[in-house]
């Protein structure tokens, strides 16, 4: 095979980028089904649901009462009533939130050892299978989740989640072998862009068999149950387009062998970098202003129903309609992204976008309750500039990475973003319960976009890029 200088060890000839890059993507497509339907449609739904029953059951077979009393004799809501694991207690309808803060905690400790794992052993094409179908067969057989059994849910979501997590990063650790310096921000938005549409038509089939489910003579649950099993399949699909492309590039950092030696140079490996990484203080100023704005972008994405079901008084019907529109704008907006960032250049283009989110975010404040319309225009804005921020943020982070380190840093890219992922969320809750009203919570988060692009402007770019040893794109 050919190659060509890149200032790392080397880098396909253009023919055989390209045939990688065009596999690259399809992980974007097969992985962005677990985010979307999983996460932020079904699975908080169907497992609040079965944790429900499984509190009714436990009062029927043991006659407690774990259910708090409404005050007329009765009881409240299902999503009211306790249920209890390891000794602990708690409402079912809280399930969901201790949930993904827990998927979150584990995916901390285990994330950065395996990326490290990868970079020692540099056998990232086989960790991308077993970690992808992992997490595939996880959410698979989270359409046998029944009955009461949402102990079974939370195991399956939380090896879905280490199957997800691990799995992204060491696919974004490929983009600095697959492309160079001046192809990485194209590559970075389709991929994106391709995942947004991916996952956008998934979940319009899911929503499809969901909404239709009484007519196909399903009951809700079930209908959840087909999307979990779709989403399996679906990911697992896909997964073997890139499989099939992408090659091991680097040769192992270690000598390992066997379980235990691959895992205690994994850790090796990762102490190593951590302590490197101090060397390298423009990456970690480019990585801090990272996590700021994007924080106040899951934030937006994460409460964006709320606002509009609690303050908006919307039904359902338009919230799902809003989740669409926001998938295939966000398609777009990629593409649009990757075309602005060959002109202006990564940074300004991430700089941009920041201040179309300001706006947006203002103008959230104003829709009207009621206003469908103007709740359809605010998703749209919200689209456009969704994927392609984060998008151009990969690969611009891909290159003031160190040469070789590609899953660590990602690792911690990924982990960061979690980590601070509590700040959005709490300022909007302190926000709305100060005032009483979400429409002065939802524009505090103008906050993370104002700061990260205040701090963008300063970042030095350039100069992080030549502190690592990487080549520079022409336009930055």
């Amino acid at each position: 095979m050919s190659v060509v200088d890149d200032g790392r060890e080397t880098v396909p000839s253009a023919p055989d980028r390209k045939r990688e890059q065009r596999g690259w993507v399809w992980y974007d497509w097969a992985n962005s089904v677990f985010p979307t339907s999983v996460i932020t449609v079904f699975g908080s739904l169907y497992l609040t649901a079965v944790a429900a029953q499984a509190a009714m059951a436990d009062t029927a077979t043991n006659g407690t009462n774990p259910c708090p009393d409404d005050g007329d004799g009765g009881t409240n809501k299902l999503v009211d009533c306790q249920i209890g694991i390891v000794g602990l207690h708690f409402q079912a309808g809280s399930l969901w939130g201790y949930l993904l803060a827990v998927a979150t905690v584990v995916q901390v400790l285990i994330v950065p050892v395996l990326g490290a794992i990868a970079d020692r052993t540099q056998n990232k094409k086989r960790m991308l299978a077993i970690s992808a179908f992992g997490g595939a067969t996880a959410t698979l057989l989270m359409s046998l989740v029944s009955g009461t059994n949402w102990q079974l849910g939370v195991v399956l979501f939380i090896l879905g989640n280490i199957g997800y997590g691990t799995s992204v990063v060491i696919y974004y650790s490929f983009i600095p072998e697959i492309a160079t310096a001046d192809e990485r921000d194209a590559l970075s938005t389709r991929g994106w862009a391709f995942g947004y549409l991916g996952s956008g038509a998934a979940l319009l089939l899911q929503l499809v068999i969901y909404l239709a489910h009484d007519a196909l003579g399903l009951s809700e649950g079930g209908a959840a149950q087909i999307a979990f099993l779709t989403s399996g399949l679906w990911w697992a699909a896909f997964t073997l387009i890139p499989l099939r492309r992408l090659k091991d590039h680097q040769r192992p950092h270690g000598g390992e062998h066997g379980v235990g030696g691959v895992i205690t140079g994994g850790f090796r490996e990762l102490g190593n970098t951590l302590k490197l990484a101090r060397a390298y203080p423009l990456t970690l100023a480019f990585l801090g202003t990272y996590l700021i704005y994007t924080d106040g972008i899951s934030t937006v994405a994460n409460v964006s129903a709320q606002y509009g079901s609690e303050e908006l008084n919307f039904e359902d019907t338009v919230l799902i309609t809003t989740i669409l529109i926001v998938q295939f704008v966000a398609f777009a907006g990629g593409v649009l992204h990757g075309i602005a960032a060959r002109r202006f250049g990564a940074k300004r283009t991430i700089m941009m976008s920041l201040g179309v989110w300001v706006v947006v975010i203002a103008a959230a404040y104003f829709v009207q309750a009621g206003q469908a319309i103007q709740f359809y225009l605010l998703a749209g804005g919200i689209g456009l500039v969704l994927g392609g921020t984060n998008a151009l943020s990969r690969s611009l982070f891909s290159q003031m990475m160190p040469p070789g380190k590609e899953a660590q840093y990602f690792s911690i890219y990924e982990i960061g973003e979690r980590a601070t992922s509590w700040m959005g969320p709490l300022l909007f809750a302190a926000v709305a319960g100060a005032t009483g009203s979400y429409r002065p919570a939802i524009i505090s988060l103008v906050v993370f976009f104002f700061v990260g692009l205040t701090l963008m402007f300063f970042v030095p770019v350039r100069r992080a890029i030549q502190a690592v040893g990487n080549p520079e794109p022409a336009i930055l």
